[in-house]
């Protein structure tokens, strides 16, 4: 080895280089301009399972909205120039960003840099990111709804057929919106000689039975006059489109904000009320639709005065109510809530009746037969006012009458009761049937939360509003229990949990008829009603699931022309397939009982009801809710053939239509035995066909496919092989 090189001086170090700061993010979304914000917001909402987020408006317009699903987040903006005319490029798409640092100071340290900005740091017009609605299906930590508490005074007059009334609205806004103007909702105008509903003829509704629902007055001409609409003593600015009217407020009412309005009317009470309320002369009264009401104002629609023209029901806001009601001195009320004056109303022996209800689960006769014909037969001058109160409660609904027999009993706290004309002999059962269903729905979907539960009966032929209902007598067993059932299965859908019934029917008559047919199951259980009535949903699908004809279950009420079919029956069916053929019984009913108590008093959108099932079943159900809610998809599974592989049967299988679902299969040997097989839906993921591999020594001589027959299959004839 040589000598080593002398070592070179070392290099003085340099100063680390100063490298920019980066944009520290907290958020980035994408923005679109579009065409048409309503529809777009609506397809990215119900075909994508979009959730709405926070709004943009101006001039009270809906200009922008935030849409989320998971980590995904865009904002959608309208277009002014629809065809796209005079748009610089690049306008239609944006990225917004929020930083963890200052944005203005990064902006000033751009501009001293000699560079330009094309605009000068802002908010965006959403403001901060809200979660109110999760991707869980549960509402999220910023979910927000309005409240509105009623107090009102009304008084019957018999003589004129006519309601007089007044009220004081306390609106309570919740939301992040400044809002300019209220929307009140005015339903006697159903009635009124402009009214819509005279002029669109709608087609009634028809059940199996022969009920017959008529969304009009049969010819009656009334409608609503407002007195009075006032608010701090000033009288405030309306507007009516029919059903529905626009209040101009004094001043903008801003979040947290809270505003009292002072309400006079009065209306003439239709003979036939639309099928929903109504009259028998003047011994009968069934009141509903019958005070101005607060349209909901949402964080999905914003304000939704869809107008009530008879086929769609009702949406909303929750709150507390004290009524009173000045009638004729003989009238009995059956009312919502709780009767406030007990001691002026009933006698000393009804209070003490009561009392031994209250803790009996055998009907106690309140009234009895003889009592009720006999009062009715008395003249009572003068008037007598109720006083009945409401909490936590969506409306409030009334019935009134010199004549009525009164049962009561009770279950877990819950004062069960029953009130009928003497002639109703069918209803002398009604009352324990009232108490059969508050148990089952109580016990298998969510616990009766409010005092009492009341059916009437009389001339509406099912009706439903919180803690009382509406139902005729029938004389067939069977079918009186149905509607009874069912409509006391409304205080689950809508009035538990508060859906938009003026849009989406199937999310309370759809789900409600569901629980309805395991109701009647267990009520006349052991019988051949009670074992095969669910079996008529498949003949429902035969007779309405006609191609052409069908709609999607997502269309509009006032749309659909079988409203029977989309609303109740399809929706029900639906469910029952997911219970029996997807989920199974357990996994399906803790998802469904999640559902009710998440959303339990709020305002749940149909992708809240998917997110919720699939969050608690762990199951992807897209494909399952876009066959059922969002086309006319039909199911068509076929055995095309049979072969066979050394000991393996190989069973040709196929989806002939458009709608998919897991497939069971049944084998039948040669010896006579028999097997089932099941198949999940992840068989159809590579295409319409598949083959069923079955390792097995016996030879198989025939296959059927949904031997139990619970599919609405369209072609059972290619169920089976040999054919």
């Amino acid at each position: 080895m040589g000598p080593r090189p002398a070592r070179k001086p070392a290099r003085p170090k340099r100063a680390p280089r100063q490298q920019p700061e980066s944009l520290r993010l907290r958020s980035i979304a994408a923005s679109f301009t579009v065409n048409d914000l309503q529809k777009s917001v609506a397809w990215y909402r119900d075909v994508l399972g979009f959730t709405p987020g926070e709004r943009w408006e101006t001039n009270g317009g809906l200009r922008g909205m935030q849409m989320k699903a998971g980590a995904c987040d865009i904002m959608l903006g309208q277009d002014d120039f629809a065809k796209g005319r005079d748009r610089k490029k690049g306008e239609g798409f944006r990225l917004w960003v929020s930083t963890a640092q200052d944005i203005s100071e990064l902006a000033g340290r751009v501009k001293a840099r000699g560079w330009t900005l094309d605009r000068e740091p802002s908010e965006t017009p959403w403001g901060d990111w809200a979660f109110v609605r999760s991707a869980s299906g549960a509402p999220g930590p910023d979910y927000w709804q309005q409240r509105v508490d009623y107090v009102i005074r009304a008084t019957l007059d018999t003589s004129s057929q006519t309601i007089r009334g007044s009220e004081r609205i306390h609106y309570v806004n919740h939301s992040p919106d400044t809002l300019a103007f209220l929307w009140v909702q005015i339903e006697q105008n159903l009635f009124a000689p402009n009214s819509i509903t005279y002029a669109l003829s709608q087609p009634p509704l028809h059940f199996a039975g022969g009920a017959v629902f008529d969304f009009t007055g049969k010819g009656f001409t009334g409608g609503i006059t407002i007195e009075r609409f006032m608010a701090g003593g000033q009288a405030l600015k309306r507007t009516e489109y029919g059903t529905m009217t626009r209040v101009e407020l004094p001043r903008p009412l801003p979040p947290r904000g809270v505003i009292d309005c002072d309400v006079a009317w009065h209306f003439p009470i239709p003979p036939y009320g639309g099928g929903r309320m109504g009259r028998i002369g003047t011994r009968l009264y069934e009141i509903g639709q019958w005070y101005p009401r607060l349209v909901v104002y949402d964080d999905v629609h914003g304000w939704n005065p869809l107008p009530y023209i008879g086929a769609g029901e009702f949406y909303l806001e929750y709150g507390d109510f004290d009524v009173t009601l000045t009638l004729p001195a003989g009238f009995l009320v059956a009312a919502t809530g709780t009767v406030a004056n007990p001691l002026a109303m009933w006698t000393a022996e009804q209070r003490a009746r009561l009392t031994r209800a209250r803790v009996s689960v055998e009907p106690v006769q309140i009234v009895t037969k003889a009592e009720a014909t006999a009062h009715g037969a008395q003249r009572f001058p003068g008037t007598k006012t109720w006083h009945v109160t409401a909490r936590q409660v969506r409306d409030v609904a009334w019935a009134a009458s010199p004549d009525f027999r009164w049962d009561a009993s009770s279950w877990h706290g819950v004062l069960i009761q029953t009130f009928y004309r003497p002639s109703a002999t069918p209803w002398e059962e009604a009352n324990r049937m009232a108490w059969f269903t508050i148990k089952h729905f109580s016990e298998t979907w969510g616990m009766y939360p409010w005092p009492q539960a009341t059916t009437v009966e009389g001339l509406v032929e099912g009706m439903e509003y919180p803690m009382l209902t509406f139902v005729p007598s029938i004389d067939k067993r069977e079918d009186q229990y149905w509607v009874l059932t069912h409509e006391f299965g409304h205080e689950w859908f809508p009035m538990i949990v508060g859906s938009d019934e003026r849009r989406y029917p199937w999310m309370d008559e759809g789900f409600n008829t569901f629980i309805d047919y395991g109701s009647a199951e267990g009520y006349f259980k052991g019988t051949a009603y009670g074992d095969t009535v669910r079996r008529e949903l498949l003949g429902a699908a035969r007779i309405s699931a006609v191609p052409g004809n069908e709609q999607p279950l997502i269309d509009k009420p006032v749309e659909q022309r079988d409203l029977a079919w989309a609303a109740y029956q399809k929706p029900a069916l639906m469910l029952t397939v997911l219970r029996d053929a997807v989920l199974g019984k357990e996994t399906f009913e803790r998802a469904l009982r999640e559902y009710v108590r998440r959303w339990k008093f709020k305002h749940p959108q149909p992708a809240d009801f998917f997110r919720t099932i699939a969050d608690v079943s762990g199951r992807d159900l897209d494909w399952f809710w876009r066959d059922w809610v969002y086309t006319t998809a039909r199911l068509d599974q076929a055995v095309d053939s049979l072969g066979s592989a050394g000991d393996t049967t190989l069973v040709y299988l196929a989806n002939r239509g458009q709608m998919v679902l897991p497939l069971t299969l049944e084998l039948k040997f040669a010896d006579g035995a028999t097997e089932s097989r099941g198949y999940p839906i992840e068989m159809w993921n590579l295409g319409s066909r598949f083959t069923a591999r079955v390792a097995t020594p016996r030879r198989v001589v025939g296959v059927v496919v949904d031997p139990k027959g619970i599919y609405p299959d369209i072609d059972r004839a290619n169920n089976r092989w040999p054919r």
